[in-house]
């Protein structure tokens, strides 16, 4: 077995890729934030401070923590990762000819931690030094940016997930997010980390169009026992669904895919909001959207990567089966129902399983927080106030690179 290897979601998390953002977040302001997909402004500094006590709950664990602008800065250091990356990032059709190699080569002399942080964190024209023959400069504000920052880099989940014995470079739904899967991709492709490791890369790893086949990683449960549960959200279509289940079949990676679909509305964005893995036979659920007559479908194939498709009746049953359990264990969303409508919306289902029956998840979520509790879940509780106004939970803002099965 490659060391990179992710068996289920509950079993020992051993190895995590997280994000601290802090630029990113400092260029956010009323006026850009809906564009850049966050519902509101969030403090830097104590957003910065909440994600400390995440990751050093994480190492309390046991678990090794691994930084996305580490990863990048390291990268960039490899001379044709930072050619690829500039060349990607800041191209000729994004920026025009002129300005484009004026801005490549600022940046191209910047140390690689802080070129790391402005290609995450964003650049804006008054921020950029140098003065430019092309026209661009002259017609914009100095609040405009030359490279939009990317704050959603803090839900790693979603980028890339790890499924068994490989990963799928995840092409994203919303162009505010898309530049965020270059970024993976140049790590798993040069960072000493990955380069030449055994693993992988079932979807998305080359650059083209990949038009309606989009695919989030806050999507895919990976449920052990060779299955895969992905939900169909406002990011996941059936087309990235049937791309990524025909590479794991291909590769002899996974047995079945169960495809739910959900509603398309911001709420319950992924799934992972509105359901996740907390025990080998209990599970967290939203009842308002996750529901009885949710729709279904079992999807298995072979080495030839060919899919095949048949719907299923109830969802619980699917996974039962496939799970091997006799009885899935449900907590709904603590509350009645107005309370339970604001704690899933502060993501009280989105919690990360650091092993079984021990999860991660912001403390105020109380009433979830005593259900899981009676339940005998043990929670980590960790500070959410304002990285939870970004719209994700601890599940959201980790990607796991490392994880036993059950």
């Amino acid at each position: 077995m490659s060391k990179f290897y992710v068996g289920s979601e509950v079993g020992q998390l051993r190895r995590v890729l997280v994000h601290r953002p802090r630029r990113s977040l400092s260029h956010l302001t009323p006026s850009n934030c809906h564009d850049l997909l966050f519902d509101d402004v969030l403090a830097v500094e104590r957003a910065g401070q909440e994600h400390d006590v995440f990751t050093k709950t994480l190492r309390d664990q046991g678990v090794e923590v691994l930084l996305l602008t580490d990863l990048l800065a390291d990268t960039l250091a490899i001379a044709d990762a930072k050619e690829w990356l500039l060349t990607r990032q800041v191209s000729d059709y994004r920026l025009g000819a002129t300005f484009a190699n004026d801005v490549r080569c600022y940046l191209g002399d910047l140390p690689n931690i802080e070129l790391a942080k402005i290609l995450t964190g964003g650049l804006s024209y008054a921020e950029m030094p140098m003065k430019s023959s092309s026209m661009m400069q002259g017609i914009h504000a100095p609040t405009d940016f030359i490279i939009e920052p990317l704050p959603n880099h803090l839900f790693t989940r979603d980028t890339s997930c790890w499924v068994y014995g490989g990963v799928s470079i995840n092409p994203m739904a919303k162009a505010a997010r898309q530049r965020e899967t270059n970024h993976v991709r140049a790590i798993y492709r040069w960072h000493p980390t990955f380069a030449g490791a055994d693993f992988v890369k079932y979807y998305g790893d080359e650059e083209k169009m990949y038009d309606n086949s989009t695919i989030e990683g806050g999507d895919v449960l990976v449920i052990g026992k060779g299955a895969v549960l992905i939900g169909m959200s406002e990011r996941t279509t059936p087309q990235g669904v049937e791309q990524l289940a025909s590479g794991l079949f291909k590769h002899g990676q996974a047995k079945q895919v169960i495809a739910m679909q959900l509603p398309k509305h911001r709420s319950c964005m992924h799934l992972d909001t509105v359901m996740t893995h907390m025990r080998e036979d209990t599970f967290s659920v939203y009842p308002e959207v996750v529901r009885r007559d949710v729709q279904c479908w079992s999807l298995t194939g072979d080495e030839s990567g060919a899919v095949s498709v048949k719907e299923e009746g109830y969802f619980v049953t699917a996974i039962e089966k496939a799970l091997g359990v006799d009885k899935l264990n449900l907590i709904t969303t603590g509350g009645d129902n107005f309370t339970a409508e604001r704690e899933q919306w502060n993501d009280a289902n989105n919690v990360l399983t650091v092993k079984p029956g021990v999860v991660i998840g912001y403390e105020g979520n109380t009433y979830t927080n005593e259900k899981y509790d009676k339940a005998g879940i043990t929670v980590l509780p960790i500070p959410g106030d304002e990285l939870g106004r970004g719209r994700g939970g601890a599940r959201c803002m980790s990607c796991p690179i490392e994880r036993d099965g059950i």
